[in-house]
């Protein structure tokens, strides 16, 4: 079977080889493809990947092009992973933000939308290409904002692009361990968009143990959620959300920790990565070494400075292993395999949430087979969460409809309309300093 990882200089794609080397079973992934347009990280990449194979005799063959289509031809599985500017764009994306006062993380208000609006034409690209080079291929999207870039190769795609987030999935796992539970056998009922979700319930052999957690200022306090939000709002909520709605409920201390850092996460990534890959140019470094070192100080600033607004100190080390790449060979086995298994992805809605049409790709739980993922009925989200998801959706549905029309007008909706952006003036200085500093902006007039 033959994957293709695009973005396959990316820092993360070792984490993909990795959980690929630990599944020995038929049907396995025997070929992986990996596609950039830079030449050489996919060479530093290459050899990370080269030192990880060693002493694994049916390791999965890696082969490197920056040809699209080449990379696409005869693939079972495409992995979306693109960052579309580099990390040079979120760091821009994050200072411009700043800049005006408003938030500029890289998902969530200004510079989620300033990344979907150059990233959502390349996608749709990508899907275009999919389509007419590997009709049969399933593609996976680890791309931010996922929900965003998972809707609009949808449009091109259909049901055979899913998204993918770890965050649900380390979510559930934190309240399962702190409540004595295997989160291998709970049921997470999870409800959102792409970080903008709750967990309102986990269920275990047919019990409901949220409640439980709730009800304990102690234990809900002795894991990241609690020590970010704090045991008095989750209590008031009914819920645990994604550690992203903090820049929601939050907004305020966010942004002032954000503009108080000595450098954004953008910035921080940015320079971290490039002394990487300039490391790897060395032929004598010990390439997984110098991989392993750097992403375990990535993981550990993981939301460093929502963690120091909230006082919630450092990261658990439990928390420190990522997740995403293990959520996306289940998918991958499920599909693959019939191996049929529950999981939370972004999909198209399908009459799932109500206040949402059926082309809106949410963030759910969703039962998977050979015939792809499927999203699970749940119960209506209460109104404060509603009204959240639909104003963000509608956000999302402007960013679509920007990069289709080159609509600078409609770019400046996009951000006037987000919750996190508190004036139609600044939408329209902000999509001014990001035209400014993206040139795959220069379409919107």
């Amino acid at each position: 079977m033959k994957l293709t990882i695009l973005g396959g200089g990316g820092f993360r794609v070792p984490l993909v080889y990795g959980a690929l080397l630990g599944d020995h079973a038929e049907g396995r992934v025997t070929h992986v493809v990996l596609h950039d347009l830079d030449a050489g990280r996919l060479s530093a990449v290459t050899r990370v990947l080269a030192e990880q194979a060693a002493g694994v005799p049916d390791a999965p063959e890696v082969s490197a092009t920056t040809d699209l289509d080449e990379a696409l031809t005869g693939a079972d599985f495409v992995f979306s992973a693109i960052r579309v500017g580099g990390l040079e764009g979120r760091a821009d994306d994050e200072r411009v933000a700043l800049a005006e006062g408003v938030l500029g993380q890289e998902t969530v208000g200004a510079g989620g939308i300033a990344y979907g609006l150059r990233t959502v034409p390349v996608a749709e690209d990508i899907a275009r290409r999919v389509a007419r080079v590997a009709p049969d291929a399933w593609v996976i999207n680890f791309t931010n904002p996922a929900g965003l870039v998972t809707e609009a190769m949808s449009r091109h795609l259909g049901d055979r692009v899913i998204g993918i987030c770890d965050s649900p999935v380390g979510l559930g796992r934190r309240i399962a361990r702190v409540l004595g539970a295997n989160p291998g056998e709970a049921w997470i009922d999870y409800v959102g968009l792409n970080h903008l979700g709750w967990v309102r319930g986990l269920r275990v052999n047919g019990r409901d143990e949220l409640p439980r957690l709730l009800a304990d200022p102690d234990l809900l306090g002795s894991f990241e959620e609690g020590k970010l939000f704090g045991t008095d709002w989750l209590q008031s909520l009914g819920a645990i959300p994604n550690e992203y709605l903090h820049y929601y409920y939050f907004n305020r201390e966010a942004v002032r920790a954000y503009s108080q850092a000595e450098k954004t996460r953008g910035a921080f990534l940015r320079d971290q990565q490039a002394g990487f890959y300039d490391e790897m140019k060395q032929p004598g470094t010990a390439a997984l070494t110098a991989w392993d070192r750097t992403r375990a100080e990535r993981e550990a600033t993981y939301m460093a400075e929502a963690r120091e607004t909230a006082g919630a100190g450092e990261r658990d080390a439990d928390d420190l292993s990522g997740g995403y790449e293990k959520v996306a060979l289940a998918l991958m086995r499920a599909i693959a395999r019939d191996e049929r298994t529950t999981l939370i992805l972004n999909v198209r809605n399908r009459g799932t949430l109500s206040v949402l049409d059926a082309e809106a790709v949410i963030e759910v739980p969703c039962l998977v087979d050979a015939n792809g993922a499927h999203p699970v009925t749940v119960d209506p989200l209460p109104d404060h969460a509603s009204g959240l998801v639909c104003s963000v959706k509608a956000v999302e549905r402007e960013v679509l409809a920007a990069a289709e029309s080159g609509s600078r007008a409609t770019a400046v909706k996009a951000f006037a309309l987000h919750p996190l952006v508190d004036s139609v003036n600044v939408a329209r200085r902000l999509v001014d300093g990001y035209t400014a500093v993206h040139p795959g902006l220069a379409y919107l007039k």
